[in-house]
């Protein structure tokens, strides 16, 4: 008996120069998503894994991770705009479960429930929806601490009435216990447009000697092309 074991790969020279431009190309794409997200509320900007397989497996080899560090975080006019000063995330009920963000953007609907812009809920750290006891006339009311505790000034006892404590979690749901809650903010991206541009040149420049050896295999190749109808 005899076995015969190994691994043997030969790859056409276009067909690979094609497929790393392909590669550069989804890197251009993840950078230009960050630029696109500089000026966006709770946006985290994402960074690319490039797997040593995507030599010969192309874009399937590239993955997204995303850069949890805070972002720029800016003073508000509204005071039911929420920022998280430490790592983590805010919980919205969504109608595809529980949802995950950075984006403090809240309002207030007419029974008192704490919404995300989209109309969704958000929950506290007890995982239901935040309401509070009493429906306040005007939002300057709403006090929101930096442990997250929401509370409302309630105009009949002339006493703060709490409504609980918004919930933080980081990436994994696990709560965070020191989120550092400011009211009246806003956290715009961890985006750095010079770093993203800087990370241009190299990509733009490996795309650019891919196609260059695309070219080149392609005019070798009609000139065989042609040498071989001449033969005949």
């Amino acid at each position: 008996m005899q076995i015969n074991g190994g691994v043997r790969f030969c790859e056409p020279g276009m067909r690979a120069s094609i497929r790393a431009m392909h590669v550069q190309s989804e890197l251009l794409g993840i950078i230009n998503e960050n630029v696109e997200g500089f000026d966006k509320v709770g946006f985290q900007r994402r960074e690319p894994v490039v797997s040593a397989m995507s030599e010969y497996i192309g874009i399937h080899g590239i993955s997204k991770t995303v850069d949890d560090e805070v972002g720029r975080i800016m003073v508000s006019k509204n005071p039911l705009d929420i920022a998280i000063a430490n790592k983590g995330y805010f919980q919205v009920l969504t109608q595809n479960g529980v949802k995950l963000t950075r984006d403090g953007r809240f309002k207030l609907d007419k029974d008192g429930n704490l919404i995300t812009l989209e109309d969704f809920p958000v929950l506290s750290d007890a995982g239901v929806p935040i309401q509070l006891p009493v429906v306040p006339d005007n939002i300057d009311k709403v006090v929101v601490d930096t442990k997250g505790k929401v509370s409302v000034f309630d105009k009949n006892t002339h006493q703060m009435a709490d409504a609980g404590f918004i919930g933080v979690v980081d990436a994994n749901g696990m709560a965070v216990l020191d989120p550092v809650v400011k009211q009246g903010y806003n956290e715009y991206s961890n985006v750095s447009i010079q770093n993203e541009f800087l990370r241009v040149k190299p990509v733009v420049r490996n795309f650019e000697a891919n196609r260059q050896i695309f070219l080149i295999e392609s005019g070798n190749l009609q000139k065989v092309i042609s040498q071989l109808g001449s033969a005949t």
